[in-house]
């Protein structure tokens, strides 16, 4: 079989001559552009063959498709700078915009400390003739003379095994774990250790994105941040969005693999986060994670081939806390996950940690609560009711689907602002390196910059006869160099085509026909909504006033919008600290009303008038200028 050595990672994998090596580089973990999850579509995962021979299918500008070439000899292959990824970017500033919803609203909600998991620390007498009972009735003994009398306990197994040296080891001075259930008067004994350990009482909330896996490491007796890390998902090598990883997940072992990514990336945060504070696992007590719906599966390793099809049912939406170790997490037996109870197959617990996260159970004003990312989901609502719905922008915003789009790593266009009469660019980076491609925000900046330029017309259609030479016909009609080739990383002309423009307006066309369409169900408009949530990673570092030129937000008072930042990590880390916000999510989970907009006439109609730019509607968007109007 050949062998195939992938650059810059000088990472080698011996395939069959029958395996394409988009594959190969799947299997060894090296990362390849593919936002199609290697369907053969995307024409993204581009990579170059350094020697040795093989068959396939080369690309227009150069190099050729992984998912469609495979090895005739022993070969070298180069992944471009495009495919790298950067966790650096993760810990980027955010863009310039209004207050925070958190630094101003956040103490509003407050939760007692209260973690599902306690910890109690007792002193037995020791047994004697006239005292002998096992054990474990002498703990239960003790359990119950306390503040816990009357309480009922159920024992995890493994306690059995360790009671005996722990209570003897340190004279009879243990600390007792009890992890709290659905009834008040039974709880669970998880776990006994010698001596007085309840200062070693932490836990790590997660929140696991499409894109990215953020991570706290949380004080359960200070109730303090004590650390945080973040990573991309390593799922993405198996699809930009969530509909290519099911579609992966269906052939062979592709959910096992999918859920074995999830588990170890999940594995190098806790590893990194205690290490960097000189903690055990052992001083964990629990974990909490919010994730959307096809997230948790994954994780959980549930099928997820009835998620993908109509009617969209999910295996579960609502679970018992499980143990960690069973599901590949590298943590001690006792410690549970407690899973953000999701609502339906695309609105997930995310959401419902990020509505709890945020408060807006708690709030009587009409608020929209909006998620915007590979799949953009949206709360309408308040304290006393809430509808929700998952609009279908693809992965547009994620740099999915368009022609030099990327993720938000080291050189990816994340600004780009266009000159008003020789339509010139001035483009950042992140990082301030060479340009790679353009990233979600920079996307966004440059369709807002070339719309409000004049560059581009209502409909998304490039003038010709502006006499600018960044505007050219190309292999894809009519696009716009961003960056040249001489100045770029990849040695190429960095353009922003027709093609990707479409793509981009039906993408922020789904979420503001979501928007209408959820407020009209309910009897309401635009004009009804007292604030806009704008949450999630994305949200951090979109320009609002860019965001409304386009037609992707609703054209309000610019102090009516919030940025929650990451309302679901915000969530997990408040049902880690405390139990009553985990029942919170339970119960908006339950008081979520869902509209499917996969076949209702109504999206559709609004879906229509909204793939123009800003809008069909300009009476909509009174804010926004329109060049020679």
């Amino acid at each position: 079989m050949p062998k195939v050595t992938f650059l810059p990672a000088n990472s080698t994998i011996e395939i069959p001559q029958d395996e394409n090596l988009l594959k190969a580089a799947m299997q060894i973990g090296v990362h390849v552009n593919a936002s199609c999850g290697g369907a053969g579509v995307c024409n993204k995962c581009r990579i170059f063959v350094e020697s040795g021979e093989v068959k396939g299918e080369e690309l227009p500008d150069g190099g050729w498709k992984a998912c469609a070439t495979f090895p005739l000899t022993d070969c070298t292959v180069r992944v471009p700078v495009e495919s790298e990824m950067d966790r650096k970017a993760l810990a980027r500033p955010g863009a310039s915009k209004p207050v925070s919803w958190i630094s101003t609203h956040g103490a509003s909600v407050k939760w007692r400390l209260h973690p599902a998991v306690s910890k109690i620390k007792l002193n037995l007498p020791e047994p004697s003739l006239q005292d002998h009972e096992s054990d474990l009735s002498r703990l239960r003994r003790e359990l119950g003379q306390g503040p816990l009398q009357g309480i009922s306990f159920d024992v995890d197994s493994q306690v059995l095994y360790t009671l005996p040296d722990a209570l003897r080891t340190s004279g009879w001075e243990v600390t007792a774990s009890i992890m709290e259930g659905k009834r008040a008067e039974v709880r669970r004994l998880i776990r006994v250790e010698p001596g007085d350990r309840l200062s070693h009482h932490l836990a790590i909330a997660f929140d696991i994105g499409t894109t990215t896996v953020s991570a706290q490491l949380l004080d359960l007796t200070s109730e303090k941040i004590v650390d945080e890390r973040s990573n991309y998902n390593p799922q993405v090598s198996y699809g930009e969005d969530v509909i290519s990883r099911m579609e992966f997940a269906k052939s062979g072992d592709g959910l096992l693999v999918l859920q074995e990514k999830i588990a170890s990336c999940l594995n190098g945060l806790i590893n990194e986060l205690l290490d960097a504070n000189s903690v055990s696992s052992d001083d964990l007590s629990l974990i909490t994670i919010a994730a959307n719906t096809v997230m948790t599966h994954f994780l959980l390793g549930l099928e997820t081939r009835f998620l993908r099809a109509q009617p969209y049912v999910p295996v579960a939406s609502r679970f018992m806390p499980v143990r960690a170790a069973e599901f590949g997490i590298k943590v001690p037996e006792h410690v549970r996950i407690f899973l953000a109870p999701c609502v339906a197959s695309y609105v997930g617990g995310d959401i419902v940690a990020g509505v709890v996260g945020v408060g807006l159970n708690h709030q009587p004003e009409l608020t929209l609560f909006i998620d915007i990312g590979t799949n953009g989901e949206i709360v309408l609502g308040n304290q006393d009711w809430m509808a929700c719905a998952a609009c279908s922008a693809g992965p547009a915003f994620e740099g999915g689907g368009i022609k030099h789009g990327m993720r938000a790593t080291t050189g990816a266009v994340e600004v780009v602002h266009i000159h008003p009469e020789t339509f010139e660019p001035m483009v950042l980076t992140i990082g301030g390196k060479k340009a790679k491609g353009i990233c979600g925000s920079g996307i966004i900046s440059l369709l807002a910059g070339l719309f409000t330029s004049g560059a581009l017309d209502q409909q998304g259609k490039f003038k010709r006869d502006l006499g600018s030479d960044r505007i050219r016909p190309g292999s894809d009609g009519y696009e716009y160099v961003v960056v040249e080739k001489a100045s770029s990383a990849t040695g190429q002309d960095i353009v922003f085509t027709e093609a990707d423009v479409e793509n981009l307006i039906r993408a922020k066309g789904a979420m503001f026909a979501g928007y209408l369409t959820l407020l009209e169900s309910v009897g309401m408009g635009i004009e009804d909504l007292d604030r806009v949530i704008l949450a999630g990673n994305f949200g951090s570092y979109l320009d609002l006033d860019q965001a409304i030129t386009i037609g992707l937000l609703p054209d309000l008072p610019r102090e009516k919008f919030y940025f929650a930042g990451n309302s679901s990590l915000i969530g997990a880390r408040a049902a880690a600290f405390s139990l009553h916000a985990f029942a919170e999510m339970n119960e908006v989970s339950k008081m979520m009303t869902h509209f499917d907009l996969s076949d209702n006439p109504q999206f559709m109609d609004h879906y229509v008038s909204c793939l123009f730019l800003p809008h069909t509607d300009r009476n909509l968007f009174p804010s926004v200028e329109f060049a020679g109007a």
